[in-house]
Order: C-alpha cells, then structure tokens, then sequence
C-alpha cells in the first residue's frame, strides 16, 4: 500500500508485523471457507472467507523482499481494497441484502486510477492519505449495514457496530495529521507512523474477524431460539413462546395504564375438512388462516398456535381496536379458499375477544373471557365475532376454563422443561 521512508530507525519491525498479520489473517479466511463448507447455506461466509484470503495473499505479495509476479505494486494494494469491499458486501449478504460488485471494486479502481497522477505517484503522504480515505469509507459502511440491523437486538450488535467506526476513526488520523506544518508532519511521519498504521492494519482484520464470528454465533442462536419459540406448520408462534410474550406485554401495557384484548380464534368445522379431504388439506387451511391473520395485524400485535385450530392473540388497545382487526381476519379468511383437486375448499373462523383496563388482570383470565365470548360466537352460528362484557368479576365458567388453562400451561411447561434437562441427565448418567 506504501513503502517506509528510508533512512529513519524504528522501534516495532515492519516486516515481523507484516508476517503476523498475513498469518493471522489467512487463518482466519482459512476458518471462514471451512465454516462455510459446513454450512452452505450462509453464502456471506464465503465472502468473507474469500476476502481475508485475498487481502493476506495481497499482503504477502506487497512485503516480499523481491517482486514476485511483474505487475505494479498498486496493483498489490488495490487487493486490499477488494478485499474490504468484499467483507461490506459479505454483511449485506448476511443481512439478506443484495450484493454491490460495482461498489466492492470501486475503491480498487479509485486508487489504481489516482496513483498514475503525479502528484500520487511523488507524494508518499498522500498516497497514504488516499489509502485512509478508502479503508475508513469501507470500514464506515460496514458499520452502517450492522446498524441497520438494530431492530434485530442481536447480543454483539453495539460491538459490531462500535469496533468499524472506531477503526474507521483510526484510519482517518493521516488526514489530520496532512494539516500540520511540513515540518511537523515529515517529524510524525518519520517518529513510527508507518508501523503504528500496519500494526493498525492487523488490529482492523482480527477486530473485523471477531465480529463476523459473533454475528454466526449470534444468527445460530436466533436460528435455535426461532425453532423454539415457532409453530412449525404455521411459522406463528407457538403455545410457550405466545403465553409468554403475552405476559410480558400485558405487564407493559399494565405499566403504562393502558388497555390490552386478547382474540380466540377457532376455525370452523376444522374436523370435518380434515375428515372429506384429508390432513393434508388441513394444514394448507392453518398455513392460510396463518398467512391472513400475519397480514391483517400490526407489527405491535402478537398472535400464535395454542394446539389445533385453535389460535390466540393479543392486541394492545381498546376492545374496539381489536375488534376492527379480528374482522379483518375474519373476512379475508373468509373469502380465502383454499385449493384442491377435486374444487375449493370454504374457510371461516369464529372470534371472540376480551378487553381489560384492569393491570392485576394476568393473561389466563384474559384468555377465559375471551373463550368464552368464543363460544357464544359459535353457539350463535360461527363465522362472527362476540365480545365478552367487561365485568369487575369474571363467572364461573370463566374461573373454571382459567384455572384449567392455568394448569394445562403449567404442565407443558414442566414438560418442555424435563425433556430439555434429559440430555443434561444422560450425560451425567454416562459419566
């Protein structure tokens, strides 16, 4: 990227930092490509995997002692280029974004093209300013993708975001230093820059290598947790994942003193369509009661599979909030069909919904009340949505399917709990 002044002693060896970091950054795409090759699916390994191998060959070729392949030395240095654009690239993949090939070989360009100038070709500072330029904007955009992922609340988000910006910070420090004096810049640069800046250089790649660890490690256990929390055939959450979601956003609602509903609902004559068509049409009608009730709720709005066709959501406001979305559901499910050989199957669901504004009222009574309005809804003859009636004292038929919906819970639970353990068991057992 740029060759050390003649001339000047230095106290850190450039070519011994140079070795390290060339090793220690082909180990790391050495690991990155295995990675990878275990798991084929994550494409953004390779890329990073790729990059560290093309910057460590890169730096292996610009620090040789005799030139090894006949092309400029630029060339050598625009490799490193490619390779930071390659880890930005890598991360929006990772991210499920699209890849930019132009923008991976833009720096690479940018400072092949601006190195034939004269004043770039004589002037080694800013050549070594350009290269900052280029290094930092990479670094900072890699930074920008990881903060756009915010939302997602990985565990090493802050690190990831924090650790480019500040090498991005550091990379930057040859501009400041271009508006010294001549004769206090040609003293810094001549006082060890060149090996602060490598050894900068190899603090970057490791610091870079350890983040794109933790966003696997991370993506692996938000991977493992979504299997656990998700009903499998209707990708909503499942009865655990649902109930516990719930009561956490009754305690926030409850907080800020305000309202929560909760919607019950049950698909209509579920059994005879599995009983004519099969279960196999079946589960096409949960996939599609699934897919219409994700598309009618917010993104404030929690809605899983308790077991069956039976489903459960819980919406923050008003009763007559609620009611407006569950008829949204209600009605395009309604006029959803769903396909087969023989003709289209009819699809309706019967809601019922309950609403507190009390903040000692916990979820298992909500769901009571909002059963029960359910059952009236299909007593009445399905297809349509009740209201339970807001009363200080909930009945006993309510108390009754509470405390039953309190104990079925409790044992999924402890039963959810014992088969986690039964490995932690069988280990010991076999020790």
């Amino acid at each position: 990227m740029y060759a050390p002044s003649a001339g000047y002693s230095s106290a850190l060896d450039i070519p011994t930092l140079l070795f390290f970091a060339t090793t220690i950054v082909a180990l790391l795409g050495l690991f990155l490509i295995i990675s990878w090759l275990q798991d084929r699916s994550m494409r953004a390994l390779a890329w990073w995997g790729a990059a560290y191998l093309i910057g460590a060959s890169s730096m292996a070729l610009w620090s040789s002692p005799a030139p090894l392949l006949p092309v400029p030395a630029e060339v050598f240095s625009a490799l490193i280029f490619v390779a930071c654009g390659m880890i930005w690239n890598g991360v929006r993949l990772f991210h499920g974004r699209r890849v930019l090939p132009l923008a991976t070989f833009a720096g690479a360009i940018l400072w092949v093209i601006l190195c034939q100038a004269p004043v770039f070709a004589t002037g080694e500072s800013l050549r070594i300013v350009l290269a900052a330029m280029i290094a930092s904007a990479y670094a900072f955009f890699t930074a920008f993708e990881l903060w756009r992922e915010r939302r997602k609340s990985l565990h090493s988000r802050s690190a990831a975001v924090i650790v480019p910006l500040l090498h991005a910070a550091i990379f930057l420090i040859p501009i400041a230093l271009r508006a010294l004096s001549p004769e206090v810049r040609g003293a810094v640069f001549a006082s060890g820059w060149f090996e602060l800046f490598a050894l900068e250089t190899m603090l970057y790649g490791v610091g870079t290598g350890v983040i794109v660890l933790l966003l696997v490690k991370d993506y692996h256990v938000h991977v493992h947790k979504n299997a656990a929390s998700t009903d499998h055939l209707t990708g909503l959450f499942n009865r655990r994942a649902f109930l516990d979601g719930a009561q956490s956003l009754c305690a926030h609602q409850a907080g800020q003193r305000q309202p929560v509903t909760v919607l019950m609902f049950d698909l209509d004559h579920f059994k005879s369509i599995n009983d004519r068509f099969g279960h196999a049409a079946g589960d096409d009608v949960l996939r599609l009661f699934a897919a219409n009730a994700r598309a009618n709720m917010r993104a404030s709005d929690l809605i899983g599979r308790l077991g069956g066709e039976e489903f459960a959501a819980i919406v923050p406001g008003t009763c007559d909030t609620a009611v407006k979305i569950a008829e949204r559901i209600r009605a395009g499910f309604e006029m959803a069909a769903v396909e087969i050989p023989i003709g289209r199957i009819g699809t309706t669901v019967s809601i019922g919904a309950a609403c507190s504004l009390d903040p000692v009222m916990d979820v298992g009574m909500l769901l009571a009340r909002a059963d029960a309005a359910l059952y009236r809804a299909k007593e009445a003859g399905r297809n349509r949505i009740y209201t339970a009636e807001e009363t200080p004292e909930p009945t006993t038929a309510e108390r009754l399917i509470a405390a039953a919906r309190a104990g079925n819970a409790a044992l999924e639970h402890e039963r959810e709990c014992a088969i986690e353990a039964q490995p932690d068991r069988d280990h010991r057992s076999a020790a």
